[in-house]
């Protein structure tokens, strides 16, 4: 097994996650199997808890793991499927180490960082490395290891130290350094400037551990002579100095790598044999990225939500919805709309803020025959909607909002334990039984008779409802596979109106679009029912447009906004 630790100085958020993800796309590409993990050094178990404005989304695996955005990341790069273990944090360290020591597996001994910590980080990542993640079951020969944070922070210098020990017991041959760094560029001066990286670099040596390769993050290209200079300061050779400058599409950083002689580094220092002839996986990356950057027509989405102020906490979703877009040959434009800017001056509970605003939403989309795709809690409030103006149920309500709705059409589910909060839903990956074929949804998924999706949620639609809805065309089209819980709406005369009660967007992938967004963009540039009659095939390389279009003009989104409330 071959270790690639990733590490980052400088300033937390510099793209060690994309970098460590192509570093493992160009080995995937030359025919290694690679798997990834991902140490957040923060004391919480997982990130089920966290709200997004804290580290974005929260990504759900299909063992039902709540983890880091960032193994999104590696699952979108590398196709492949990871487990909660992957993502390892110091509380699941410390909880392991205090369980073995309440159980008096360490036999009487004083438990402390070094070595009971250390040893559990270390055994950890040995016995997840060896977990197949590929759909060949066979073992990976490659882990990327992304230690979360910044190097000098005080919580990751168990980890730190862990890894020091660990380079000497798996061997020189076998463990590298990639250390991802900061060039900043005042504009005062315009100059590249590396004493930022010099000293992340030296407190790096400083604690054990010597970058093999520093990826110097920066807005322009790497001037040679400040390659050189941090070659000198950083005791490396030039070539172990890596420029990853911004670039249009993040599909272009794993050519970035290739390009600057990664692979060959990499395979000359940990001694692996990998072919030197083309690579198809990384030709269709390239295909991707110039793709990317000739489009011409442009397709709007408005993204109606709570969190619309940090585009992380939709990190997954606007993946797919790029994946989508480029599918189609249409670039992607998304309109954050926070939806209690959607709503009158409500005094709301925690928890209850938005939903009217979404609701509002919901309805214009119906009303105006927008296409419209409402995820897990969007599709509970278009039930709620629905009900509201055309079933004429005026309260009706989630019991999540409104307990004492007389019409509660989403219910909490049985095993929701409402005393604890984490890791206390339906989570992970569950099976959608299609119960017609007439379903638009089906024919997306290539008239699939199920799907396997990942959900995340504790509260669902009322079956015992479900006639009402369906006498007036809004059809619960996908249920579990006892028919008890309602997974997938549509709306009979309307462009596109789907709900789903999973995440679909947590498998999509760049060349393998996820089928309910795909419909959404399609059902947006108007080529839905084109693609439906030729039997869900795109068109050869789907036609590029010599003109530059919109297909939902800003006055068209703009009508959302309720004339009483003005953005401040």
């Amino acid at each position: 097994m071959k270790y690639i630790l990733v590490t980052g100085g400088v300033i937390s958020g510099i793209g060690k996650g994309i970098i460590a993800s192509s570093v493992g796309t160009i080995l995937k590409s030359c025919g290694l199997h690679v798997t990834a993990i991902k140490i957040d050094p923060y004391i919480n178990i997982d990130a089920g808890t966290f709200s997004p404005y804290e580290h974005g989304e929260v990504f759900v695996l299909d063992d039902g793991g709540e983890v880091d955005l960032d193994l999104g990341n590696y699952e979108r790069f590398l196709d492949i499927r990871l487990t909660r273990d992957n993502n390892l944090t110091t509380g699941k360290i410390y909880q392991s180490v205090i369980n073995k020591e309440r159980r008096g597996d360490y036999l009487g001994k004083t438990v402390q960082v070094v070595p009971h910590i250390t040893d559990a980080i270390q055994e950890w990542v040995v016995k997840q490395a060896k977990v197949p993640v590929d759909d060949d079951d066979v073992e990976p020969q490659v882990c990327v290891i992304e230690l979360g944070g910044t190097v000098g922070d005080i919580e990751s210098m168990p980890f730190i130290e862990a890894f020091r020990q660990f380079q000497f017991k798996v061997k020189r041959e076998n463990f590298c350094n990639i250390h991802v760094s900061l060039i900043p560029q005042p504009s005062a001066t315009g100059e590249q400037k590396t004493k930022p990286t010099q000293n992340s670099v030296r407190e790096l040596r400083g604690l054990g551990l010597s970058p093999d390769l520093i990826m110097c993050r920066c807005s322009t290209a790497l001037e040679n002579s400040v390659k050189e200079k941090i070659s000198m300061f950083c005791h490396v050779e030039p070539e172990q100095v890596i420029c990853v400058h911004d670039v249009s599409s993040i599909y272009r950083v794993p050519l970035l790598l290739e390009n600057q002689g990664v692979v060959g580094y990499l395979s000359r220092r940990l001694n692996m044999p990998i072919e030197t002839k083309p690579r198809k996986m990384l030709t269709k990356w390239k295909e991707m990225s110039d793709r990317s950057d000739r489009l011409l027509e442009h397709c709007s989405i408005a993204l109606v939500g709570k969190y619309t102020k940090f585009s992380d906490s939709y990190a997954s979703v606007i993946k797919a919805l790029e994946h989508s877009a480029l599918a189609i040959s249409h670039k992607l434009e998304v309109k954050y709309i926070d939806s209690a800017y959607l709503e009158p001056m409500l005094r709301h509970r925690f928890g209850v803020r938005g939903t009217e605003g979404k609701i509002h939403a919901i309805n214009w989309a119906r009303n105006q025959k927008k296409p419209f795709l409402g995820v897990c809690l969007g599709m509970q409030l278009a039930v709620c909607e629905f009900a509201r103006n055309t079933l004429g149920w005026k309260d009706a309500n989630s019991t999540e909002f409104d307990p004492e709705s007389k019409h509660p059409v989403v219910i909490d589910m049985p095993e929701h334990n409402p005393g604890q909060m984490g890791g206390t839903m339906r989570l992970g990956k569950r099976r959608t039984i299609f119960k017609t074929n007439n379903s638009v949804l089906r024919k997306l998924y290539g008239d699939a008779e199920y799907v396997d999706e990942r959900h995340r949620h504790r509260f669902e639609v009322n079956p015992e409802l479900k006639s009402h809805f369906e006498e007036k065309g809004f059809r619960f089209v996908g249920q579990d596979v006892e028919g008890e819980r309602m997974e997938v709406i549509e709306l009979d005369d309307h462009p596109y109106f789907v709900g789903v009660q999973y995440h679909p967007e947590f498998t999509s992938r760049p060349i393998k679009p996820s089928p309910p967004y795909l419909g959404l963009l399609l059902a947006s540039a108007g080529k839905l029912q084109g693609y439906l009659q030729k039997g869900c095939r795109l068109s050869p390389r789907d036609t590029y447009s010599d003109r530059s279009g919109s297909s939902t003009p800003d006055s068209e989104i703009s009508e959302l906004k309720l004339p009483s409330i003005t953005n401040e």
